[in-house]
């Protein structure tokens, strides 16, 4: 029997009970000990590379390893992560225009399978499989969930066209240094002991007292928060109102982020960009929305631009899940016993990604059924986009009248 024969029978009974590292160095070996041409011999018996066997040879001249361990530091293949470092700014911009998310959650879900966003990734010059997107978007918070029943009506057929162009927006007016935010009134929340869901740290046995039912208090009513996501700062701004959710109160919730909040980081801004819903105080078809986005515009002395949502699309809104969420958790638990408290509370809430949101109260009266004549509308310097202008469009300056 030949040498190679032997080989070939050794390896077969030993290789099932040896690793990598001990099958290289078993191997290795045996190529040394046969001298001139063991290495090709031990190739054809084992079915290693030669490279391999090389390998071999120079780890039996190395200092040891210890046992448990199976390649050098450092050794096998990198992580995906490692090697291209930007391929996670590159997955969150395939995922971010499409991404859906839950005011009340601070999870996201995206409407792109991972195997569409691995193909997408791979013809971009990243060689991905839909497993590592797959871990990538966990660890970026997006996480698997069963559907749900959720009352959204019947889909616009340009619904995801709109959020395209809205994303182009977005994206052109951040690289151009010019504000963009995300607005939107929060739940109307009644104020006093009421009870508020989820749960907080209490002294055993001694939970918060609240009211048994959740009868309005006429003396300190509700408060309606209105706010203000800065999407290029990360920044929150909310207005906490007393009276009635109108568009007045949703136009003065801005100018109050703006002169607050807003000026000073957008010195230099030429327009302002709002994303809205298209219902609501701030909808599209409501008449007030837009006068006092005049008075507003004229004001600042630049064009302000408004793109909105599509219908029954609100939940994916920014502001939702990049700020409401947030406040909703940070408060939970706490009876709203005044709105001097709620403001304190919003005030309070921060995330790990470095969100700072600041608060007011706002106890002016904002009237309601407040009627727009047909040629107080027409005074609007409106400008509509050629693309869906009922729900894009731009409102120019009459006159730089007032300072910024």
């Amino acid at each position: 029997m030949t040498d190679e024969n032997r080989l070939l029978r050794k390896y077969a009974s030993v290789w099932p009970h040896l690793n990598e590292r001990q099958r290289r160095l078993v191997a290795a070996a045996d190529a040394q000990m046969l001298g001139y041409g063991g290495i090709a011999s031990v190739a054809r018996a084992s079915g290693l590379n030669r490279s391999t066997l090389h390998r071999g040879l120079k780890d039996l001249a190395a200092p040891a390893l210890p046992a448990e361990r199976v390649r050098h530091e450092g050794g096998g293949r990198k992580r995906m992560r490692e090697q291209h470092p930007e391929i996670v700014q590159e997955l969150e911009q395939l995922v971010d225009p499409l991404t859906r998310g839950d005011p009340q959650s601070p999870l996201r879900w995206t409407c792109k399978s991972t195997r569409q966003l691995a193909r997408t990734l791979t013809e971009q010059g990243y060689p991905v499989s839909y497993r590592v997107v797959a871990e990538l978007l966990r660890e970026l918070g997006y996480s698997l969930q069963a559907n749900t029943k959720t009352l959204e009506g019947s889909s616009h057929p340009d619904r995801n066209a709109q959020f395209e162009y809205l994303n182009t927006q977005v994206q052109s007016y951040l690289s151009k240094r010019w504000p963009v935010i995300s607005v939107d009134a929060k739940k109307k929340e009644l104020v006093g002991a009421f009870a508020q869901g989820g749960r907080e740290w209490q002294p055993q046995g001694q939970p918060e007292k609240v009211n048994v039912h959740d009868f309005p208090n006429p003396q300190l009513g509700k408060a309606i928060p209105y706010g203000i996501y800065d999407v290029g700062q990360n920044l929150g701004w909310v207005n906490v109102g007393c009276d009635h959710d109108t568009a007045s109160f949703a136009v003065e919730s801005i100018r109050r982020w703006w002169k607050q909040m807003g000026h000073a980081p957008y010195k230099e801004a030429r327009q302002l960009l709002i994303c809205a819903d298209s219902g609501g105080s701030n909808g599209y078809r409501v008449r007030l929305w837009k006068v006092e986005l005049q008075t507003l515009a004229d004001t600042l002395g630049f064009p302000i631009t408004v793109c909105h949502l599509p219908p029954g699309t609100s939940k994916w809104n920014k502001i939702e899940h990049r700020l409401f969420s947030h406040i909703s958790l940070n408060w939970r638990g706490r009876p709203l016993i005044s709105h001097e408290v709620i403001v304190a509370l919003i005030g309070a809430t921060t995330t790990q990604n470095g969100l700072r949101v600041a608060a007011v109260l706002d106890p002016r009266s904002y009237p309601t059924r407040v009627e727009v004549s047909d040629e107080q509308l027409a005074q609007v310097q409106l400008r509509p986009h050629s693309f869906h202008g009922e729900w894009n469009y731009s409102i120019l300056p009459q006159a730089a009248k007032t300072v910024r």
